[in-house]
């Protein structure tokens, strides 16, 4: 984490009385399990909404759940655990523990995210992503175990691709997603750190850094661990075929909405400026504009051509704002109200929004509705199977952390 977001981030602990009473309930305890229960701390009133806690566990960064696997939650630690919840209750046996591999600083390298494969339920296979101890991104894929559906195994686990990100230890990315039942793997990357972009991989199309990449995990091409799939927008043309998109600072979180296939990013600014990107599922090849742009605004004083601008931008003056968490399109048919909302928050203040959100159309303000609910250094957003939204919250310097299920309120 670069020094002035790490005071930035230390003032606004300091500030928020939620964030010292989480830390004090939790700390120490790298896996308390519990029913859920409603934490009244930051629930707006009168938006019909309450965080539901799920449990307390080390370093939370991401949630998960299979296609069609209504019973069960995978819970990703920044350490290398991956947790299962099922049925309602917290297994106490890691689904996988891959903490000897891992390169984790407790700033912004560790395990990141999980992606399952569309076909899990037959092929078992999986996918992490994670950085190495010499820094570089890498994604992985493993097996489920054919003896309990509750464990992986490492036995076959697989290189599918890795990235050299050695300079800095900061702006990794860390997303995985399937969009819905189609093959191809969608990967976020950061710009490979330092302020401003250093190494301009932004704009250049020949690094993998500072984009969202699509390949075929499952295909093999040469001594690659991937093939790539011959539609995505550059193959043939000058620039990596890997590449979906470009032009991105760090693009931590990403989603797709499940009901349209529509992509959303929420890539962490520079000093000034957080943004959101919407773009409809047809849509390929797209630059985002960094490091010429942060959010509407010249950055480098450099031309993007055909810089595409978000659709929400917010100000980091004033308020504690410091890094944005992109989320999730809602679509839990128990919250119908808000079905099609797109739901994001902030890392420092941990409020949440729900905005509508347009491909090509700036949100208005009118439409950007702060909820009154506030998650503690809110690190991710996660999604099960039947369409519910999670939240992961971390204290910064202890190991605990907690899981939150957005829920209606009784």
């Amino acid at each position: 984490m670069e020094p002035v977001r790490r005071r930035r981030l230390l003032r606004t602990i300091a500030a928020l009385a939620a964030t010292a009473a989480l830390a004090a309930t939790a700390s120490g305890h790298p896996f308390h399990p519990g029913a859920d229960t409603a934490d009244t701390v930051g629930d707006g009133p009168g938006a019909g909404l309450r965080l539901a806690k799920i449990g307390t566990f080390a370093y939370p960064t991401y949630v998960a759940s299979p296609r069609g696997d209504t019973a069960r939650q995978f819970v990703v630690g920044q350490d290398g655990i991956i947790r299962v919840r099922k049925s309602g209750r917290w297994l106490s046996r890691p689904f996988l523990d891959v903490r000897d591999i891992v390169n984790f600083d407790e700033g912004e390298r560790g395990l990141f995210s999980m992606a399952f494969a569309p076909d899990y339920a037959e092929s078992r296979l999986f996918y992490i992503f994670y950085t190495r101890s010499n820094g570089n991104l890498r994604v992985d894929e493993l097996r489920r175990s054919s003896s309990s559906p509750d464990v992986a195994t490492r036995t076959g686990r697989r290189k599918v691709i890795e990235i050299s990100h050695s300079t800095y230890p900061n702006h990794n990315g860390g997303q995985l997603q399937f969009l819905g039942a189609s093959n191809p793997l969608y990967i976020a990357t950061g710009d490979g750190g330092g302020g401003g972009d250093p190494m301009r991989n932004g704009q250049d199309r020949d690094s993998l850094l500072g984009k969202i990449l699509r390949i075929n995990p499952r295909g093999r091409s040469g001594t690659r661990g991937y093939s790539i799939p011959s539609t995505n927008p550059f193959v043939g043309r000058a620039g990596r075929d890997e590449v979906w998109h470009y032009g991105l600072r760090n693009p931590w979180r990403f989603s797709f909405d499940r009901a349209t296939g529509n992509m959303a990013i929420g890539d962490v600014g520079q000093g000034s400026y957080e943004e959101v990107d919407y773009i409809a599922r047809a849509r390929k090849g797209l630059n985002f504009g960094w490091s010429c742009f942060e959010g509407f605004h010249s950055y480098a004083g450099c031309s993007a051509p055909g810089h595409v601008p978000p659709v929400i931008e917010y100000s980091q003056a004033g308020g504690g704002s410091c890094a944005v968490t992109g989320g999730y399109v809602l679509r839990d048919p128990s919250l119908s109200r808000f079905a099609g909302r797109y739901f994001y928050g902030d890392y420092c203040t941990g409020a949440i929004h729900a905005a509508t959100v347009r491909d090509g159309q700036r949100t208005p303000d009118s439409q950007n509705q702060y909820l009154g609910l506030v998650v503690p250094r809110l690190t991710s957003f996660g999604e099960d199977a039947q369409g519910r939204l999670y939240m992961t919250s971390r204290s910064y310097g202890t190991r605990a952390g907690a899981v939150y299920r957005l829920s209606p309120a009784p």
